[in-house]
């Protein structure tokens, strides 16, 4: 156990040390570049693209065997929501203090040009399989770069990070939060948790989308409110903590020598990696799901995946955030969990304590069902459609293992599984850039100017 312990060790500094950390987030620099800044240069247009049609009921409603557009990206906001937005903050000012933040956002913003490429990717690589299209990085590392065996390594990746990060280590967090919030058994916890979730995954995308489609607005709303009423109270404290942030971003202050300030470099590596962490760009998890949708333009749904990282990680990361500056709770806290709840009792009381246990259940069984696709659609890659059932109920087992058992082996492993995954991504990415053209994106626009104005 040792052995394994220390392999997994080494192999996890190295897929989230530095040097990739680098490659993720330099992938995200090149396509901003590539895109003409896009996310930020045309804002307007792509919230219109996604954020307004939300209100109009051909794209939020797709037929039968049929996933609409924001029903996918619903469903893989739930896979990269998690316990990201809650625990992943806190961590990472716990670790890397107030700036932290700062590259939380720096992340996010070219996290959004990434999982724009993923996006586009997987939809103009994506087949039909029994009437539903099914794509992802395992098919445009085969189709595009012809590579299959890569693409058979990614797949089995994804598997084993579904049933480990995905499932197990959510479940856990579930059982841990209604244990602590409403004093629930851990065994009770698996029991429901198990059924729940096979009850979910026993009907395909459409109801694991159906699901997402309703949970993941209703969970946003509510963390939104709860925030803002914290944030109210302690109106004053913002700039402040805005100020903070910015400080801390770039906190030049030497330890023993080193090149860069020693709070800076701890801000700038915590900062990314949580925000990487948290909106899953670049991992490869989400095209799995937006290669689905009912849409013939993968541009569009590219807006979509940018739509869903600025939704994780600037809009619900940052209110996090704010929350656990504003309030004076202690950041040098380790537990994370601990230090988002002193946030929110700071103000709310009690309400504030089973407001994040409640927040950790919703957003881990998101997770968890979400995720249960896109292992499932590497099972199906990787057995040519067989074995569906069996996976099926081999992840509702590890939702009940997940919740009685202590899981620190199988967090780490999960978290190197998670961060392998990105690798022939990451790869695949750079190679197929040429595919995702500047001026194609004129079709994802009623105004042909409003996109190729320089």
């Amino acid at each position: 156990m040792d052995t394994l312990k220390n392999i997994n060790s080494f192999i996890n500094g190295i897929v989230w040390g530095p040097f990739m950390l680098c490659i993720l987030l330099g992938v995200g620099i090149f396509y901003t570049f590539k895109l003409r800044f896009f996310q930020i240069r045309h804002f307007k247009l792509w919230w219109k693209k996604t954020f307004c049609s939300i209100f109009t009921q051909s794209n939020t409603t797709g037929g039968k065997n049929k996933l609409s557009p924001f029903r996918a990206m619903a469903t893989a906001l739930a896979g990269a929501i998690g316990t990201g937005n809650i625990v992943g903050v806190a961590g990472a000012i716990s670790l890397g203090g107030a700036g932290a933040v700062f590259w939380m956002w720096v992340a996010a913003v070219f996290g959004m040009a990434t999982i724009f490429a993923e996006n586009v990717l997987g939809v103009r690589y994506r087949e039909k399989r029994n009437g539903v299209f099914v794509g992802g990085p395992m098919y445009y590392i085969e189709k595009g770069l012809h590579c299959k065996w890569v693409a058979v390594i990614f797949a089995a990746l994804c598997t084993l990070a579904a049933l480990g990060m995905g499932n197990m280590t959510q479940a856990n967090s579930v059982a841990g939060a209604l244990k602590e919030g409403f004093g629930i058994s851990p065994q009770i916890s698996g029991i429901v948790i198990a059924a729940a979730a096979a009850f979910v995954i026993f009907g395909g995308i459409g109801r694991i989308s159906a699901l997402t489609e309703k949970l993941v607005p209703f969970m946003a709303v509510l963390y939104i409110f709860a925030a803002l009423i914290v944030l109210t109270v302690n109106y004053r404290r913002i700039p402040g903590a805005f100020a903070e942030i910015i400080c801390g971003a770039f906190d030049f202050r030497c330890a023993a020598g080193g090149f860069m300030g020693y709070g800076m470099s701890r801000a700038l590596k915590y900062g990314i990696s949580r925000g990487v962490f948290s909106n899953e760009a670049g991992l490869g998890s989400s095209p799995i799901v937006h290669a689905a949708a009912d849409t013939d333009d993968p541009y569009t749904q590219g807006m979509w995946g940018m739509f869903q990282v600025f939704v994780d990680t600037i809009v619900l990361c940052t209110l996090m955030a704010l929350c656990i500056l504003t309030t004076g709770a202690d950041i040098s806290e380790p537990d994370s969990i601990k230090l988002s709840t002193e946030a929110f009792t700071s103000v709310l009381g009690n309400a504030g304590k089973i407001f994040i246990s409640a927040s950790i259940v919703l957003f881990a069984f998101a997770t968890l069902v979400s995720w249960c696709y896109f292992g499932e659609k590497s099972v199906e890659y990787l057995s040519g459609g067989r074995f569906i059932v069996l996976y099926r109920v081999l992840y509702a087992a590890a939702s009940y293992i997940g919740c009685i058992m202590s899981l620190s082996l199988v967090w780490e492993i999960s978290d190197t599984l998670n961060g392998l995954m990105a690798v022939p991504n990451l790869a695949a990415l750079i190679l197929l850039s040429s595919k995702i053209r500047y001026s194609e994106m004129s079709v994802a626009c009623k105004n042909k100017k409003q996109v190729l104005q320089n």
